[in-house]
This record gives structure tokens, sequence and C-alpha cells, in this order.
């Protein structure tokens, strides 16, 4: 009665009052707001995560894309001569040393080099402790920043190690581990690859995902348990890098590709050549936005060391960036079509709670047009009420979002955190505001065309 007397005297709509109006409709009937408020909370609940899950995806496949060299990274890679060039394979040295200094000499969007040669069925022996990494790989200065490592204690190979064919290697950290411990630093310790005898000269820096970094962190004994695991794959003899990128950086060693070619006759050729045959040839461009130009240098000069036999082809991490973009525009189209869902249904709650309302308040929208109140001024008056509905319930949304978040980085057990963003609540929160909107201008506009005198009389 009393919101009743406040519209009938004023006659026009006041934009504060309706919004007041709004507020005490909601208190006076909770349990039916609540239940009509349910939809929106639950559908900007399910956006807010789906926005959180995709920049969470998103920024660790960023990393991982990161990790394992950007998109400047380019590896020349083996496959079989083009049809017509099958009788002419044979011309072709394959990847040698040779192809490193004419891409040196030849191609200026080429920064670096990295010439790699990896060891077969590679074991290591510390004191009475057996272990197989995932790779053993000669290599020059250069595979420190193409394949993005870093040193943590001690150093890399240097040109002096190269030049004198000397027997060091640098270890990832999960070679420590096992050798040694967990907290030692071996520098100066020695360890026989394949009963050959190096000294350790550097250890590389733990690599591991966010939320890897956080669940170690906190100690949480399902990281343990995976790392445990992982342990036992690989002590069983599995070479394959089957584990994340993380896993490979941490599980390797690397010697001076020199001494791969002296100790092991890696990469040797049967005629006893001096050209080492190459595992990988891992290049870093200049500008990535360059790199077609960069491959095409590369390739012209590839011709000429292989005798005219393009039997080469190029790897790049365009396809991983592109699958990355496919990825986050699936989640979100599907998300999207959730949320959207949800949205849709707390509408059609709002515009029935608000046909019903209208139906409990004939009597009063005729006095207030007896009292001289437009259609206009019913129209904005019911349409704020819903939209009060539609942001009150896009709030409470938006709190329960965030607890939402948390509970899925507790028990998802995804590589990645969830990321909330401020422009994913902004975007949820007006989503909400617009159902509520769009769901209250049908019962606003039926609420308006009611005949004053009708609705005096209706009972």
């Amino acid at each position: 009665m009393v919101r009743m007397r406040q519209l009938a005297y004023t006659g026009g709509v006041n934009f504060w009052l309706g919004i007041q109006v709004g507020l005490k409709e909601i208190a006076a009937h909770k349990f039916r707001s609540a239940l009509t408020m349910l939809g929106i909370i639950l559908g900007v609940c399910s956006l807010v995560g789906m926005f959180a899950l995709v920049a969470g995806v998103t920024q660790g496949m960023n990393n991982a894309l990161y990790e394992i060299g950007g998109l400047e990274k380019v590896g020349v890679i083996d496959q079989e001569p083009p049809s017509g060039q099958e009788h002419l394979a044979d011309l072709s040295p394959k990847r040698t040393l040779r192809d490193v200094a004419a891409i040196r000499a030849s191609c200026p969007l080429v920064d670096l080099i990295s010439p790699e040669v990896e060891l077969r069925g590679p074991r290591l022996i510390a004191k009475d402790k057996t272990w197989r990494p995932m790779q053993v790989t000669g290599a020059t200065q250069a595979f420190l920043e193409v394949n993005r490592h870093e040193v943590e204690h001690g150093r890399f190979i240097s040109d002096l190690d190269l030049e004198r064919f000397q027997r060091v290697c640098v270890i990832g950290t999960r070679v420590r581990d096992e050798l040694f411990s967990e907290t030692a630093i071996p520098l100066g310790e020695t360890i026989a690859i394949n009963d050959q005898t190096f000294t350790i000269v550097g250890v590389l820096r733990f690599y591991e995902s966010e939320v890897a970094r956080k669940k170690r962190v906190a100690g949480q004994p399902d990281v343990i348990m995976k790392r445990n695991l992982e342990r036992r794959v690989v002590r069983a003899g599995s070479t394959h890098r089957s584990g994340n990128w993380f896993d490979w950086k941490n599980n390797i060693v690397v010697i001076p590709l020199t001494t791969m070619q002296s100790v092991f006759q890696s990469g040797m050729k049967t005629d006893g050549a001096a050209h080492t045959q190459l595992s990988a040839l891992n290049l870093r461009v200049t500008d990535p936005a360059r790199l077609n130009e960069a491959i095409q240098q590369v390739r012209n000069t590839l011709l000429v060391t292989h005798n005219g036999v393009e039997d080469f082809g190029f790897s790049t991490q365009e396809n991983f960036a592109d699958r990355i973009r496919e990825q986050n525009t699936n989640m979100v189209n599907t998300g999207g079509l959730i949320a959207a869902i949800s949205l849709v249904v707390g509408g059609i709650g709002i515009m029935n709670i608000m046909l019903a309302s209208i139906s409990e308040r004939i009597r009063e929208i005729g006095i207030r047009k007896a009292v001289g109140a437009r259609q206009r001024d019913i129209f904005i008056q019911i349409l704020v009420e819903s939209v009060v509905i539609g942001i009150i319930g896009g709030l409470i949304g938006l709190a329960c979002a965030f607890g939402l978040v948390k509970l899925l980085m507790l028990l998802a057990p995804f590589d990645f955190t969830p990321i909330v963003r401020p422009q994913s609540l902004v975007i949820s929160f007006l989503f909400s505001a617009t159902v509520g909107a769009l769901a209250g201008l049908y019962p606003a506009f039926k609420a308006s065309r009611y005949h004053p005198i009708e609705a005096l009389r209706y009972e």
C-alpha cells in the first residue's frame, strides 16, 4: 500500500523510486525472487567460469609455446624427396654441419643455429645409481637459447669445450635428482654416459607449469604421486617423450657436439667422412613476422648444400599457435552456449515472475493511470524492476563465480590455472543486466496497455 500511494501521488515515474520499488518487491517475495534469479546466477557463473578456463588454457599453452622455442623457432627436418627426385636421394648428404655453415653465411634472417646430435639408448651411471634420461644431446652454445634453456648452477658448453673435445656435460634437474639428490649441486661430479666418463659443469633450472608449481609449493600429494609415477616409467627404460615439454627439458643431458662425434661416433658417416650427420637442426629467426621469408632463404641455401635434392622440410610453431587459437574459439563457443542457455532460462524466469507481479498489481496500475501516469511511465517502471532483478542476480552470480573458479582450481585435473580477468566480470554482468531488460519488455508492454477503467474494475 505504501508503494501504491507513492506511485499514485507522483503520477509520473522516478527512476530511483523504481529501483526502490524493485528492491521492495524482491524483499517481499524472497523465496520466489531467489528462484527467479537462480537462472541468472547460474548463467553468470557459467560465463565467468568459461572465461576463466579459456584464459587459463590460453596462458598455459602460450607458456608451453614459449618453452619449446616460441614462434621464432624453426626446425629443419628430414623428409622424402618430392616425386621426380627419388632417384637423386643418394646425392644428398642429408643434414650436416655444412648446412650450418652455409645458413650462417647466406641467411641474414636467421639469428641462431643449433646443430644437435642425439645419442641412441643413453644410460647414465653415477656411483651405484643408474638412470635413463629422455635425451643425451651433443650441441653447441646456441642450444641454450634456441630451446629456451637456462643454467641455474655452473655453466653451459663453451667454445673451448668444443675445440678441445672436452668430456663435460650439463644435466637437467630430473637427472640430478635421480643420480644424486634433489638438493645436490653436483658440479665437478663425474657420471658415466654409456660407460664413458664425463664431468658435470652445469645444472639447468627446473621447469614446470604454473599450476604444478603452486601444487608443489602447497605440498599436495597428487603431484608427488604423479612425479613418482613418471620416474617409474622412465626407470622402466622408456625414452619416448610422452610427457610434456617441461618433463623433457628436466630430463636431458647436453655434451659438446665435437665430443659426441669423437667419443660415441654419433653422426659419423660409414665412410668416416668428417661431416657430422645431425639428428636435429633448429634455427631461430630474427623476426617471426618475416618467418616465411626466412624459411625461403634457408630453403634456397639447403638446395645448394643438398645438391638440388629437396629431402628436407620445416617444422614451425605456427601450427601450435593456430591450435591455441582454434581451441580458444571452440571453448568460447561451447562454454558460451551453455552459459547462454542458463541465461535464457533465467530470463524466462524473470518474465514469468514479472507477469505474475503485474497480475497482482492491476488495480495499482489503474490508479496510477487515473491520476495521470502515461503508458511510458508504466512501461519504464516495470522494466526497471525487471532490470533490478537481473542486476542483483548478476552480482550474486559474480560472487558465486569466484567460488566456482576456486573449486575448479582445487578439483579439476588441469595443467593450467583458471584466470579471472576484469573484462570477463564486466561482460558477464552486462549480460545479466541485458537479460533482465529483455525479459521485462513484454511484461512492461502488457502492463502499459491496460485501460485504466478496466484495471480499476479488476478483482
